[in-house]
């Protein structure tokens, strides 16, 4: 038992001490420019363009749910002009970063990971460093600054969308008065709690690719890895994101509550 516990152990701080290798790594790449602008843009298209369905969808029937149900317990109070302030504030803060980044962890980090593991067990990877081609600046890199910058431009417009969607249902289907419900979410909903979601969906990006990027680069195990890869940086992901988001909300919870 002791020495299984012991192998299990080394086994996960060398783990952790490869990923934070890589980070390092992608890092420095980033800093010295070393990455073609072209495959920065190919990653854009691809995590941005592609994920806008997913974001919809997501941002939409989040948004009608939350408003369903906030109407339904306001209503009790006489309460339905506060419906929506409701929903802005939680899409903007929580749900928006956090289902957004959780959908684009399923879709775009299983993607990272399948391609990149497939490239590790066929050898590809080991074919560009003979080609003097450093696997970071290639294929690490451009991953990584694509997901951070696309998913804050994600979670906004799931934010959009949701607040909208939320608006529909509570005009259209509850008749409640469109004008108050304006007034209380512009009065309820600050600036505040936009920029709190979007630098969290800038933190959940960097996890997403990451870990996508390191389970895809240290696959092994031929087909059978590229699975498990895959599906290790979907979990790895969605449960980084929601521990990082409790510590998130603590942190800048204090930060703007004191200033």
């Amino acid at each position: 038992m002791t020495a299984f516990l012991e192998r299990y152990l080394t086994g996960w701080l060398r783990g952790l001490g490869a990923y934070g290798q890589l980070c390092k790594e992608t890092l420095l790449s980033l800093l010295g420019f070393r990455m073609a602008l072209r495959d920065l843009v190919g990653q854009i298209y691809f995590i941005g363009v592609k994920s806008q369905s997913v974001v919809l969808v997501t941002g939409a029937f989040t948004g009608m749910v939350l408003a369903a149900q906030a109407y339904y317990q306001f209503h009790q109070f006489k309460m339905d002009t506060a419906t929506l302030a409701l929903v802005g504030v939680s899409m903007c803060s929580e749900l928006g970063p956090v289902l957004t980044s959780l959908m684009v962890a399923g879709r775009v980090g299983a993607a990272i990971a399948a391609e990149l593991g497939t490239m590790r067990v066929t050898e590809q990877i080991d074919a560009l460093r003979t080609l003097a081609t450093h696997p970071v600046d290639y294929l690490v890199a451009p991953r990584f600054l694509a997901t951070l910058l696309v998913l804050p431009l994600l979670t906004a417009e799931a934010i959009a969308i949701g607040i909208g969607a939320g608006y529909v249902v509570v005009v259209y289907l509850m008749k409640v008065d469109s004008a108050y419900l304006w007034y209380n979410m512009l009065r309820y909903t600050g600036f505040v709690d936009l920029s709190v979601g979007l630098m969290k969906s800038f933190v959940f990006g960097g996890v997403i690719a990451s870990i996508a990027c390191y389970k895809g680069m240290n696959c092994r195990n031929g087909a059978e890895g590229v699975g498990y890869a895959t599906t290790a940086a979907v979990v790895y992901s969605s449960i980084a994101i929601l521990i990082s988001n409790f510590f998130l909300t603590l942190l800048f919870g204090r930060l703007f509550h004191t200033l």
